[in-house]
């Protein structure tokens, strides 16, 4: 089965090219939220063109990569069926299940944004920003680990990880308050 190697690499790279936009629209949303709170016509001029970037990111690379890695994955699922009774890849299908559903709730944030209707703060979307970054760390120890017990060592160190995030984010704001240009 050589093709299965070549259909796993289009799976990796649109996994990939999905997460990339996971990881941007978020600061887009961001920018946006920020932009709406200036005066005119800075407002006006920034939100038109993050209504834009934030749209073509959308439609063009993350729906169109989620669904193409979802396809290879499937494709790659009925080939190898056995991977379903494998623990690990049970534990990773749930954290897949959890990437769908950020991805969905994202997608409720963009289409917020797009009409001008801005329900959450900036500091919102800066810790939103980071739920990708938790599921695909989970995903990768499973991956790499292949076991569903170490995994929960990994997520002992994703919630590590948060932790750090959120004192990050902490400062960050501190910084931020002193210094609005930072």
């Amino acid at each position: 089965m050589e093709y299965y190697n070549y259909i796993k690499a289009l799976h990796l790279i649109f996994i990939v090219t999905w997460f990339a936009g996971l990881f941007y629209i978020p600061r887009l949303f961001v920018y946006q939220i920020e932009a709406f709170h200036k005066p005119s016509p800075e407002k006006e001029i920034l939100g038109r063109q993050l209504k834009l970037m934030a749209k073509r990111l959308w439609n063009i690379i993350t729906w169109p990569s989620a669904i193409l890695a979802t396809s290879f994955a499937v494709v790659l699922l009925f080939l190898n069926p056995v991977l379903l009774e494998i623990p690990w890849m049970q534990v990773k299908l749930v954290f897949v299940a959890l990437l769908f559903l950020y991805h969905l709730k994202t997608h409720q944030y963009y289409k917020q944004l797009q009409r001008d209707e801005v329900k959450k703060t900036s500091n919102f979307m800066r810790l939103w920003n980071e739920g990708a970054t938790f599921i695909l760390f989970a995903v990768i120890f499973l991956v790499i680990l292949k076991s569903a017990i170490n995994w929960i060592f990994g997520v002992i160190g994703i919630l590590v990880l948060g932790i750090l995030l959120m004192l990050g984010f902490k400062i960050y704001k501190n910084i931020r308050s002193k210094n609005p240009d930072a």
